[in-house]
């Protein structure tokens, strides 16, 4: 004769349990209102172990983008001679998208709150900016010795940022609604197309390699000075692709 018994489910990592508790209260109390003690207490552990997690109360809010900036320095350090710089830091800012979208609800969520906290504002914008500062390092390497090469890196960087974060803030006000990795391959070509070397920028038109525009495509020559600024370009090869 056997017997079964109900095996307990297991509880959470000490981590993931002190993030929901956070999230939690501060739902229904407030960020403000809301104490290390509180959270320890609503997830069953000590003082010490939330700060063996989390310097600060405000870093429970964003749990994930240490690991994130790790795997993005990792994988920028990995890159070699034949990865086109420009192309490559617009990976690099896929992996935030990728966490991001990994957990929609969460990322919804804590848009929300940060948006009611000037505080978490701040931190958020130090955390940007540490993620900004990684792309400017890897450009700056590899555009070394060019002529305003640091400007180049500097800029870039803050390019790539500017056009991710416009996408993935887009994403996360719709609630997640949508396609974020879309939105932001959308932004990216934007500075990809100013940036990156011209082999090396995403095609306007997309399709089968090797294959033309289709029947009934038309194609577009556009004639502009040679001496004309990229975006000059860009700009009127945008205007006329959206004549009807």
């Amino acid at each position: 004769m056997s017997s079964s018994s109900a095996v307990p489910a297991a509880r959470p990592p000490i981590r993931d349990a002190l993030v929901a508790a956070a999230f939690r209260l501060f739902l229904e109390r407030g960020f403000e209102q809301t104490t290390v003690d509180d959270i320890v207490a609503l997830a069953g552990v000590g003082r010490r172990s939330f700060f063996r997690y989390f310097p600060s109360k405000e870093d429970v809010v964003f749990p994930d983008h240490e690991g994130c900036l790790a795997d993005m320095t990792a994988f920028l350090a990995a890159s070699g001679p034949e990865h086109e710089p420009v192309r490559r830091v617009c990976d690099a800012a896929r992996l935030v998208l990728r966490m991001y979208a990994e957990n929609p609800a969460f990322s919804v969520q804590r848009y929300r709150l940060t948006r009611q906290v000037p505080g978490l504002r701040a931190y958020e914008l130090s955390v940007v900016w540490r993620y900004e500062r990684a792309l400017a390092e890897y450009l700056r390497g590899r555009f070394a010795g060019r002529p305003d090469g640091t400007l180049r890196a500097d800029v870039i960087a803050a390019a790539v940022v500017a056009a991710h974060n416009n996408a993935l803030r887009s994403w996360l006000r719709s609630d997640g609604a949508g396609d974020a990795g879309a939105a932001v391959d959308h932004a990216l070509a934007y500075v990809q197309m100013t940036y990156a070397r011209p082999a090396d920028a995403p095609a306007l038109w997309s399709g089968p390699a090797g294959a033309g525009p289709g029947p009934g495509g038309d194609v577009v020559v556009l004639v502009s000075r040679r001496d004309a600024p990229l975006w000059r370009v860009v700009q009127e090869l945008e205007t006329v692709l959206d004549r009807p």
